[in-house]
């Protein structure tokens, strides 16, 4: 059996259905193994999308998503996305070729350590030398991948490994059965519900890591039984839904943010899905509240998170345990909280308000015409840049990952792979990207792999002729605004030679929502051009 063959049959048997791929000389074994035994490739324009797209899909399905590259310069250009994944807890598996490791006559052409060079930013990092292992290989990988901390693996597979013929008579490719997770014990339930009985102002603070189907119901009969005001980080949004009376916002900054005088009042913080990796809001170093660790894994300690509590184990299952419980809540005082989160919020929405008076077209009436014109459930994937912050603290989500953003890597150009997948993956759901002028022409070539896909989604460009967060961090650091100015190409007319059926410049608030609105219901691509200026020394308010 060729040893191509072997490693695609264990894909197969452990449910992998599609590879995205930028394909090399050194990969032409594998890819026809992927064609014999009906693995779907999806062919990419870079490798870093090949790489965000099975990323994404590790993080929308909970299973790995793959990416193929070959050696080198393929190789290299991965390490962006891996990076990407090992940092958010998104699991792919990549796979790389290299020339052949047994005799070449190429010297060392290309060849650069791709194995050492993956393994900093990988959990699991091997060089495939010989057929009959793969099977312990694969199966390895894809443990490491899907922990619950997921995790990047790569591996390697050289160019005459891969056509390589060896004797595995009578295998059989298995995946093996699933573990059960570990529960919170009898002694650390008690515990943890006599802190919370104790407790009289709590708060929940919801992580990217809780971002899983199976937490989302109890921690949401959680909140509601037990009337527990909660909040977000970035990537925890959508894990309960927004409209909640409990719903106090989204941390969008460090320090400073309009929710910190509320988390100041909390003498409880349960901490749902923390990782250190997730730029943090400030917890703990000035107010040294109670906090309660509860995830998958153990807390990583640091100047902004040192938890009194830890509590491990299966998320869902530990909130499950609570609900049961039915704790006494006789002690809580939740009314300053509330009072002070209203308060804040009446701050920010006058705020808003002013800007909307000095711009043509704000960031609040950009969100809040894209949230109106979506259901529930349809997905909106961002760019980093400026505006993230803002539809983080802005842009109320009631699903799962309906808004896909990075603050873990925080990295530029994964916009295309996010909102692509998102798209393959709920067909019949809205998908807008939102991506500012100064990362859209990073992955540019991927536009045709939207075209060649045919996918029904909305580009939003939010232009303004710069890298604006970076000019505005100049400014206000009182460096000199120097250097940051784009010169940018039509985008309209950019947008047509990639397949568009529609593509306009938007003028003001009423025309982005005629605009908008259009193009939600116009087959295949829309691309929308909203100018805006963001004020010099603008940031996003600090109204704490």
């Amino acid at each position: 059996m060729k040893t191509s063959d072997i490693l695609v049959q264990c894909m197969k048997a452990y449910g992998i259905t599609r590879v995205f791929a930028v394909p090399g000389e050194e990969n032409l074994d594998f890819v026809q193994s992927l064609k014999d035994y009906g693995i779907e490739m999806i062919v990419v324009r870079n490798e870093q999308t090949a790489v965000f797209m099975a990323a994404t899909h590790g993080r929308l399905t909970g299973e790995p998503g793959v990416a193929l590259a070959t050696l080198g310069p393929w190789a290299t250009n991965m390490v962006t996305g891996v990076a990407y994944a090992q940092l958010g807890w998104l699991p792919v598996i990549v796979i790389t070729g290299q020339k052949p490791i047994k005799k070449s006559k190429q010297g060392a052409f290309q060849i650069i350590d791709t194995v050492a060079m993956m393994k900093p930013i990988t959990k699991y990092a091997i060089s495939i030398v010989d057929g009959r292992r793969i099977p312990s290989i694969f199966a390895n990988a894809y443990e490491a991948a899907i922990q619950e901390r997921p995790w990047a693996v790569h591996l390697e597979l050289p160019e005459d490994i891969a056509g390589e013929d060896v004797d595995m008579d009578g295998w059989i490719a298995t995946k093996p059965a699933k573990t059960r997770r570990p529960q919170m014990d009898n002694k650390q339930r008690d515990l943890l519900i006599n802190t919370l009985t104790s407790a009289r102002r709590p708060l929940l603070l919801v992580w990217a890591w809780a971002n899983r189907k199976r937490v989302t119901k109890y921690l949401t009969q959680f909140v509601t039984q037990y009337n527990i005001p909660f909040f977000t980080s970035q990537m925890g949004k959508g894990v309960i839904d927004e409209r909640l009376p409990q719903y106090i916002g989204t941390a969008g900054l460090t320090s400073n943010d309009r929710l910190h005088p509320v988390i100041a009042t909390a003498d409880c913080i349960i901490a749902v899905g923390h990782d250190i990796i997730e730029k943090p809001t400030n917890l703990i170093e000035s107010w040294k509240t109670h906090v309660i660790h509860i995830n998958f894994t153990p807390a990583v300690i640091d100047l902004l998170y040192e938890p009194t509590m830890q509590v491990i184990g299966d998320i869902g299952n530990t909130f499950w345990q609570l609900c049961e419980a039915q704790i006494n809540t006789n002690n809580r005082d939740l009314d300053t909280i509330y009072t002070l989160s209203a308060q804040q919020r009446e701050k920010k929405h006058t705020y808003e308000a002013s800007l909307s008076q000095s711009w043509s077209i704000s960031l609040p009436e950009i969100i809040h015409t894209i949230r109106s014109n979506l259901a529930d459930d349809d997905i909106v994937a961002l760019d980093n840049g400026l505006y993230k912050i803002w539809f983080a603290r802005n842009y109320p989500t009631y699903h799962p990952n309906t808004l896909l953003l990075d603050n873990a890597l925080a990295t530029m150009g994964a916009w295309y792979a996010s909102a692509m997948m998102a798209k393959i993956l709920n067909p019949d759901k809205k998908v807008i990207a939102v991506v500012g002028d100064g990362w859209l022409l990073m992955n540019l070539g991927d536009l045709a792999t939207i075209d060649k896909l045919g996918l029904t989604m909305t580009i939003i460009i939010l232009n303004n002729n710069s890298y604006g967060m970076i000019q505005r961090k100049q400014v206000g650091q009182d460096f000199d605004d120097w250097g940051m100015e784009l010169k940018n190409p039509d985008f309209v007319m950019l947008a047509q030679s990639f397949g568009a059926t529609y593509a306009d410049v938007v003028s003001d608030t009423d025309d982005f929502g005629k605009k908008l609105t259009y193009a939600l219901v116009t087959p295949w691509l829309s691309v929308l051009i909203v100018p805006i200026h963001y004020p010099l020394h603008f940031f996003p308010p600090q109204e704490g």
